[in-house]
């Protein structure tokens, strides 16, 4: 057993269908009589439905959340909780609007009370991401921690198959980064080969019934331990690579992740072997194909890209990307400095051709 040091979340998580209809008790217990419902556009129906469920405590609804949370939204939603004097902010819906949330949070120390309908598992983090200038900056601060999450899985009906499954690459990609993390321990490792395999199971059933509520849980059940491996220890390339790509080529966020994922991890296998044995455990492919193929396969087989070229990135900012990547890199097992800059770039054409790693 390796020494390790491990800290715990303070958050409160609400699980299970039909598990809205706990809203209003839980915003008794964050002491909040004026909450404002964040969303992105598409969700403002979602967003209204929680504020009529909320009455005069809802505060009003700001439904302008977009990708990689660009500063110019941070600010104007900043001032409109401000103006309408906000005591609370609930975030309904992916990343994005989690990480607007996390946003204001930052600023003015405002609770979060996070309803997820992705799979993102960014409401289990105190990590938070905004873009200015063309560069995606994070952190980390427990004050962007949400307090309370609710997970209802009846919310993520909706979900399209083709988002769900790439938002639930997206979760993996927290849990297989976190089995090599530099601060892992034997807690967030179990927690991450379990995410693994809930989430692997579940998107194979969601592509073949998405009203299947069950399939729908293991999912949202394994996007909660991925997100927890999220908020816990480090994570290195990978989310990096997405990083530099999301931020500075405004390519889509859970898109990237699906691309990038087997192709990082392919980087890092001889690296940390221990780490792609628990991942191919969780897929099921062990002595069949190794990590990164079986995550390259899970991603081809339910219908999701699986190369650059298909969401947007062009060939030629390859090298741009390469140089930003490596300009300021992660702690990784297999170092990825300036040094290195052509094996990051080759990773990247890669990615760009969807070449299925060995």
């Amino acid at each position: 057993m390796k020494d390790f040091v491990y800290n715990g979340q303070p958050s409160r998580v609400v699980f299970g269908p039909g598990s809205l209809a706990h809203l209003e008790r839980e915003i008794d217990l964050l002491g909040a009589k004026r909450a404002l419902v964040l969303s992105t556009p598409d969700q403002a129906a979602q967003a209204q439905m929680v504020a009529d469920r909320l009455g005069s405590r809802a505060a009003g609804i700001f439904p302008r959340a977009v990708m990689h949370v660009p500063m110019e939204t941070v600010r104007e939603a900043r001032e409109v909780a401000q103006r309408l004097g906000a005591d609370c902010a609930i975030a309904i819906g992916g990343g994005s609007t989690t990480g607007l949330g996390k946003a204001i949070a930052l600023d003015s120390g405002l609770p979060i009370l996070a309803i997820p309908t992705t799979y993102a598992g960014s409401e289990m983090t105190p990590i938070y991401g905004i873009t200015e200038a063309g560069l995606k900056k994070t952190g980390k601060d427990p004050r962007v921690l949400p307090r309370t999450v609710i997970y209802d899985p009846e919310l993520t009906l909706t979900l399209p198959v083709a988002m769900s499954v790439t938002s639930g690459m997206n979760a993996i990609a927290h849990a297989a980064e976190g089995l090599y993390a530099q601060d892992s321990n034997p807690v967030m490792d179990l927690m991450a080969e379990e995410g693994i395999r809930a989430i692997a199971q579940a998107l194979p059933a969601i592509r073949l019934r998405p009203d299947d509520v069950s399939a729908r849980g293991d999912a949202l059940y394994g996007a909660w331990l991925c997100g927890s491996v999220l908020g816990n220890v480090g994570m290195a390339l990978h989310h990096k690579l997405c990083h530099t790509l999301g931020g500075s080529f405004n390519l889509p966020h859970a898109e990237v992740h699906t691309v990038v994922l087997p192709q990082a991890m392919a980087f890092n296998a001889a690296a940390a072997p221990e780490a792609m044995r628990r991942i191919e455990r969780a897929l099921g492919t062990t002595g069949r194909a190794s990590a990164a193929a079986g995550l390259f396969d899970l991603a081809l087989d339910n219908g999701a890209p699986v190369a650059l070229k298909d969401i947007g990135m062009r060939e030629a900012d390859l090298d741009q990307a390469a140089d930003i990547a490596v300009s300021n890199p992660y702690w990784n097992p297999r170092p990825f400095g300036v040094a290195q800059r052509t094996d990051i770039r080759e990773l990247l054409q890669r990615a760009y051709e969807g070449i299925r790693p060995v």
